[in-house]
């Protein structure tokens, strides 16, 4: 296909992966943001987001020619094949998606696109958007076009560069073909619909897999009453080709800046046609119990009170390989924890804010200072490398809660610590040497 020259409005974390790429398939992308300071920083190669590769793939856009980023979209849209809005729809109040941003762009540029250029919402929008837009513009020589993305956090790049689908939808069946093509260079199958199927292909993907973590917790509390052990329970499962190995893991919950808000959206978007989505509300109340089960199982290795416990906390991030706290489990049950009462100290490698509640150190060995428990929320590898002995010396306590079932429990008991993981037998500790 001939290099097209699009405009992506958004350099969050969709829209920077979404600019950077289209780029390093020959496309002109130019990448518009509201905020200067951001835009300068991108202009000077400086990229915020912690994605492997996305920054080599900034740099190599910017210095070829084909990537550049600008403050404004209204100028720049002006020339556009194809505009992609990459904005953020937040969950809103009572839980639907908020489409202010995505609108207020609309309204921005609705009157400046050229003849043609096709409007494509790549930002995750419910049913109905996409006519939704094309009564805002009210032109007919603009077409909608849904065209979601199925990017996971830590493996952007590799996700955008070999998907396992493409889908475009409009009512203009010829503009989302066109969209399709944007994409010839990745071997991977087009699924072209109607615009509201396209739409509802990434709440129904993505709710499937909130689904599938909510009842893997579930399968791993019924392990922990009846003594079978959930890894064992999963291997024998993901053989079978029908379920699959993947969202096969227990742990605190499942967060981060898509699950919760697109279960809720998609629950909303159910009332509204008054169908009542039982089996997704229920996925969500799962999710809620889950925190609490990890609350109470920390809460039961300090002695049942977590008023005064010091907690050593590892892992604060949404999941390992990025630096995203946006809904994140980890955060959720420590919030609990702070709520109780206890003292919190914590360690994660991409993360060196300060928190409300906790204090947060740049050493992984330094949770473990006089701590009742250390508890490991996030699965970083970088855990497993500790030298458990020494996090053992520090400690006052012995148990760690392993939410994560990261650990190897004979590392841990070898060290003189108790392990305890989520739908797992527990490993005893030895008697700790003063």
């Amino acid at each position: 296909m001939t290099p097209a020259r699009i405009v992506v409005v958004g350099t969050g974390y969709v829209g920077l992966t979404t600019g950077a790429c289209l780029a390093s398939l020959g496309h002109y992308v130019t990448c518009v943001d509201v905020d200067r300071a951001k835009v300068s920083r991108l202009r000077a190669g400086r990229v915020d987001i912690l994605e492997p590769g996305l920054a080599d793939l900034v740099g190599r856009g910017v210095a070829a020619g084909r990537l550049q980023f600008v403050v404004g979209a209204r100028d720049a849209v002006r020339d556009a094949a194809a505009v992609f809005l990459c904005v953020p729809t937040p969950m809103g109040a009572g839980g639907s998606a908020d489409l202010r941003a995505v609108e207020a762009v609309a309204a921005e540029i609705g009157d400046v696109l050229p003849a043609g250029c096709a409007l494509v919402t790549k930002s995750t929008v419910p049913v109905g958007t996409s006519k939704r837009i094309e009564e805002m513009l009210g032109r007919t020589d603009v077409p909608v076009v849904s065209n979601p993305e199925f990017l996971r956090e830590g493996t952007a790049v590799a996700d955008f560069l070999g998907p396992d689908r493409i889908v475009v939808g409009s009512d203009d069946l010829a503009a989302a073909r066109w969209v399709g093509e944007l994409y010839a260079d990745l071997a991977a199958p087009v699924v072209v619909s109607d615009a509201a199927s396209a739409e509802l292909v990434k709440y129904a993907a993505n709710c499937y897999l909130a689904l599938k973590l909510s009842y893997v917790n579930s399968i791993a509390e019924l392990c922990e009453r009846l003594g079978a052990d959930i890894n064992l329970v999963t291997e024998g499962m993901g053989y079978d080709r029908r379920i699959g190995r993947t969202f096969l893991k227990p742990g605190p919950g499942w967060g981060g800046s898509c699950l919760p808000k697109d279960t809720s959206a998609l629950v909303k978007v159910a009332e509204s046609v008054n169908y009542d989505f039982k089996m997704l509300t229920s996925a969500i109340d799962e999710n809620i119990a889950q925190r609490d089960r990890i609350v109470a199982k920390i809460a039961g290795a300090v002695g049942g009170t977590l008023a005064g416990a010091r907690i050593g906390v590892l892992g604060l991030a949404f999941k390992a390989g990025t630096n995203d706290l946006r809904d994140s489990p980890a955060l959720a049950v420590s919030s609990v924890l702070c709520a109780l009462g206890a003292e919190l100290v914590a360690y994660d490698p991409a993360v060196d804010s300060e928190l409300p509640g906790m204090t947060v150190v740049d050493d992984a060995y330094q949770v473990a200072k006089d701590a009742d428990v250390v508890v490991v929320l996030t699965e970083w590898d970088e855990f497993k490398r500790l030298d458990w002995t020494a996090m053992a010396e520090l400690m006052d306590g012995i148990d760690v809660v392993d939410t994560r079932n990261l650990l190897d429990p004979r590392v841990i008991v070898e060290a003189g610590l108790s392990w305890q993981g989520v739908g797992r037998p527990r490993a005893a500790a030895r008697i700790k040497v003063a």
